[in-house]
């Protein structure tokens, strides 16, 4: 059941990776695709323009978050997340699962969802597949994630079954509760751990339900790059070719190559943001830490190749002079190049696969920011 106004065509296919557009009603999104992500309507320290500036189509707001700030219903009265935060493009809202995963203590699971206590204040609120979708109805997304339950790592076998086989009820009574809403994609989400059986088994479930998009889920837990691969070699095939497949969380820079190696469309995580806020750069020659007194008299851009308001104006002495003030112009001067640098990274990508020399791409990406051996399959 493919929702009106939502479909995925794949555009070329270098080796196993995949250029692609999906089609929304906010507008397209050009794959392989990096999320900012807007956790609680706001991608942190920047302005929406600033986003937009990135070449970010499609950014990722949160549903844990904003059910208890300020709470959908206030987000519904604005008439939902865009006009609330000022962004007219696509947005997709994860149900919350990897955070309420992270309560640990707080939180009890049932057959019927999760029960869990607010970080905030303690309050007791109660999450399960029908309130998760009747939540991010109120907040108008327009790509709207199944409620699951994110498996921890490790995890044994049974464990790990155990799981996914709940977050596979639940995938059903989401699908059945989300219906078919004009224009609304809802994307199902893998689970199995590291566990190739479980993977399959997850993914045979899900493509019986059918959604608009896959997503591949209970990776980036700790389990580690190499173990992750291993994963994904196998995990994006198990799921239709013909809808966008999305790795959740992910991720450093050479995760995403690895990924798109993979067959992989999507990509949201905090790191462009987070590492901007505590002085930590991506460049096309690695990360640097701008708290650090090397950069403390060097007039250089962060990034001598990248075209940026921050490169093009700022030089990294100002950067580390603006960290070691604790000035706030910081966090956002960088958090903006890192966004850049991704949507560039991205755009690099999807032209790669368009010609035909992704591989040739990723080599010379990986080589020059420093983990060349990093990824061969």
């Amino acid at each position: 059941m493919t929702t009106k106004a939502f479909h995925f065509e794949i555009l070329r296919q270098n080796g196993t990776a995949r250029l692609g557009l999906i089609h929304t009603r906010r507008g397209q999104i050009r794959t392989p695709a990096f999320m900012p992500v807007g956790t609680a309507a706001t991608v942190k320290a920047v302005k929406p323009e600033s986003v937009v500036s990135s070449g970010a189509e499609v950014i990722l707001c949160n549903t844990y978050h904003l059910m208890l700030r300020p709470g959908a219903q206030i987000v519904e009265e604005f008439g939902g997340l865009h006009p609330f935060m000022n962004w007219s493009r696509p947005i997709l809202t994860d149900s919350g699962g990897y955070q309420v995963m992270s309560l640990q203590a707080l939180r009890r699971m049932t057959e019927q969802g999760v029960e869990f206590r607010s970080h905030i204040d303690g309050s007791l609120y109660k999450l399960s597949p029908e309130t998760s979708m009747e939540i991010q109805r109120q907040l108008n997304s327009d790509i709207v994630m199944c409620l699951d339950e994110c498996t921890p790592y490790p995890s044994s076998f049974d464990v790990a079954k155990t799981s996914m086989e709940l977050s596979m009820r639940w995938a059903k009574r989401c699908r059945s509760s989300f219906g078919a809403p004009e224009g609304r994609a809802l994307f199902g989400i893998q689970q199995g751990s590291i566990y190739r059986d479980l993977r399959e088994e997850s993914a045979a479930e899900l493509r019986a339900i059918d959604f608009d998009g896959f997503a591949i889920g209970g990776l980036a837990v700790g389990e580690g790059q190499e173990r992750m691969f291993e994963v994904l070699d196998y995990a994006p095939s198990m799921l239709p070719t013909h809808k966008p497949r999305y790795l959740m969380g992910v991720g450093k820079p050479p995760d995403i190559i690895g990924a798109v190696r993979r067959g992989v469309d999507m990509f949201d995580c905090v790191l462009p943001t987070r590492s901007g806020r505590t002085a930590q750069a991506f460049t096309s020659k690695g990360s640097l830490n701008l708290k650090n007194a090397r950069f403390s008299r060097d007039q250089d851009a962060l990034d001598i190749s990248c075209a940026c308001p921050t490169c093009r104006s700022y030089s990294r002495g100002y950067l580390h002079h603006l960290f070691k003030c604790k000035e706030m112009l910081g966090a956002t001067l960088v958090s903006e190049h890192n966004l850049y640098f991704y949507q560039t990274m991205m755009a690099g990508i999807r032209d790669a696969i368009s010609k035909g020399q992704f591989e040739n791409f990723a080599d010379q990406f990986l080589h020059c920011y420093g983990e060349s051996n990093v990824d061969h399959q």
